[in-house]
């Protein structure tokens, strides 16, 4: 392993900032430059990416790809693809690659392709309703467990199939699941518990509430204990845990899965009850693709490697830590929650590979909303606040509306909201790019500026900084296809930034300290025993118990 910081390329990027990279403008880049726009996009499989409006030119791209010819990004990157174990902390292969693999063409393919068709065989029988006589699937698990799936089966409902309505509880707070479970007949419900282990606190929670709604509600629909089997699958690999549970039909995967790599797995179940065999094959079909691209193209012209050096420039050279994502399409709403698990808790890490302190930060908060609901939220600090956040803009040039039965006038109605949505996200990258200034504003008569106020005043509140950056993707439509190859490029992007860091980006020990200490208050909870805590927590012990 090489750390970066001790690379001649992180040297001359030091240096570089310093002296051209700071001072960066891109309204007089673009002047000086006409063909900007083209050098600095990409196309990859199924996504188009527009990379000129941010801090960089040719001599910054020249000097990351130096950083990650030095820090060994392409061996890391081929070690993954031939299973080697990466993941180092918990000696195992880092497979989801594997998941999307054409049959006999990825490891573990007879084992991968076994459990997928029965996957698959079971969402089409569920998606017969007359013959299932399923109306409501209600999926229960907690980070990947449920991130993917709740975050790909809104983002294709165009494909969704009409007689069925998927349900997604995971937090452990009882209000999440009694709301779902409102109005729902047991007889017509089919429950998933996602747990690898069968052991998740959260989820089994849930499953257990799960399971005692079902055998109360159940008797009016003649329902009872032998019926479980019928009305809950579980994907997990602990057959023994669900069977106690009642479950017969399980579905595994394996260690070389990490959770928020999952959907591709058995976890995908709810995606293809929704979407059905046929759009599930071709969401797998989009995200190998995209493997397919990083595997392969060169670095110049790979996207997902542009990016993740990308967010090393913007990470430890210009000192952003964080990074706004606006996707302009409403089917990707629960996209900034799930790139947030992918990326903060891949890359959140304070060592390296091995296990010493990082010279240099890793992970920025990742976070966001659709546009245009962030326009009216949020993007006031992006034009005028004091920090400078990058944005990440998503277009989708074609809406679904035309697959939808809408009558002629609702369909053209829509085709201009569409429009709209476009132009507002075009116009966003601009503004953030060009901003304006204190002069233009003055010459401007804003109909809400307060009577009397001294104008130059009012054109000072009114100007904008601009030179704030920002990447836009582009889609042809929202397809399985596309969003398959969407979510591998942001995976594959993760892991460009975490090897050029030196950190392992597949383990999580973050999450386990506070999922112990849970368990070492719980009893607390009923006994009152404040022994050994600390002074704040034994007074919060207290007061909620009083």
């Amino acid at each position: 392993m090489v750390r970066p910081e001790t690379t001649r390329a992180w040297t001359a990027l030091r240096g570089h900032f310093e002296a051209h990279g700071r001072g960066l403008d891109l309204r007089e880049a673009f002047a000086r430059d006409p063909g900007r726009f083209a050098a600095f996009s990409l196309q990859a499989p199924e996504v188009f990416a527009d990379l000129s409006k941010n801090l960089i030119d040719v001599a910054t791209r020249r000097f990351l790809l130096d950083l990650a010819a030095e820090c060994g990004l392409e061996a890391r990157r081929d070690a993954m693809f031939a299973g080697q174990p990466i993941n180092t902390t918990e000696g195992r292969a880092v497979l989801h690659t594997a998941l999307r693999a054409p049959r006999g063409q990825g490891p573990f393919s007879d084992d991968v392709h076994g459990v997928l068709d029965r996957m698959l065989a079971l969402a089409e029988r569920v998606r017969d309703t007359a013959t299932s006589g399923i109306t409501d699937v209600v999926n229960i698990g907690i980070g990947g467990s449920d991130l993917g799936p709740a975050m790909v089966v809104p983002a294709l409902d165009a494909y969704a199939h009409r007689g069925l309505r998927l349900h997604f509880v995971s937090n452990v707070d009882g209000h999440d699941i009694v709301p779902v479970l409102r109005g729902l007949d047991p007889a017509r419900t089919l429950f998933i518990v996602a747990s690898k282990t069968f052991t998740t606190q959260e989820t089994l929670a849930n499953a257990q509430t799960a399971r005692a709604w079902f055998l109360d509600a159940g008797p009016a629909s003649g329902l009872g204990v032998a019926d479980i089997a019928r009305h809950f699958v579980a994907a997990t690999t602990n057959v023994k845990a669900a069977a106690d549970f009642g479950i017969t039909e399980t579905f595994g995967f394996w260690d070389w899965v990490g959770g928020r790599y999952s959907l591709w797995s058995a976890i995908g179940l709810p995606i293809a009850i929704a979407i059905g065999a046929e759009h599930f094959r071709a969401l797998l079909a989009g995200a190998h693709a995209m493997d397919r691209h990083f595997a392969t193209a060169p670095l110049t012209q790979n996207l997902p490697v542009q990016l993740g050096l990308l967010d090393v420039w913007y990470r430890n050279f210009h000192g952003f830590t964080s990074r706004s994502l606006a996707p302009y399409h409403q089917g990707l709403k629960r996209l900034p929650a799930y790139l947030q698990q992918l990326e903060m808790e891949s890359n959140g890490k304070g060592v390296d590979l091995a296990g010493q302190p990082l010279a240099a930060g890793s992970s920025p908060v990742v976070w966001g909303e659709p546009g245009t609901n962030g326009q009216h939220a949020y993007f006031q600090m992006l034009h005028q606040g004091t920090d400078v956040i990058p944005v990440e803009f998503i277009l989708v040039k074609m809406p679904a509306h035309d697959r939808a039965d809408l009558p002629a006038a609702v369909r053209d109605s829509l085709t201009g909201q569409h429009a709209k949505l476009l132009a507002n996200g075009l116009a966003q990258s601009q503004a953030l790019m060009l901003g304006k200034t204190a002069a233009d504003a003055a010459r401007e008569r804003p109909p809400t500026a307060a009577p009397g106020a001294d104008p130059a005043m009012i054109a000072r509140h009114r100007s904008f900084p601009g030179n704030r950056p920002s990447t836009t993707f582009v889609l042809d439509a929202l397809t399985p296809p596309s969003l398959g190859a969407l979510i591998a490029m942001f995976e594959h992007r993760v892991f460009t930034s975490a090897a050029v860091w030196g950190l392992n980006a597949f383990d999580q020990w973050g999450v386990e300290l506070g999922k112990a200490l849970a368990g070492e208050l719980l009893p607390r909870l009923d006994s009152g025993d404040a022994t050994g805590l600390d002074a704040s927590t034994a007074g919060l012990l207290a007061r909620v118990r009083a």
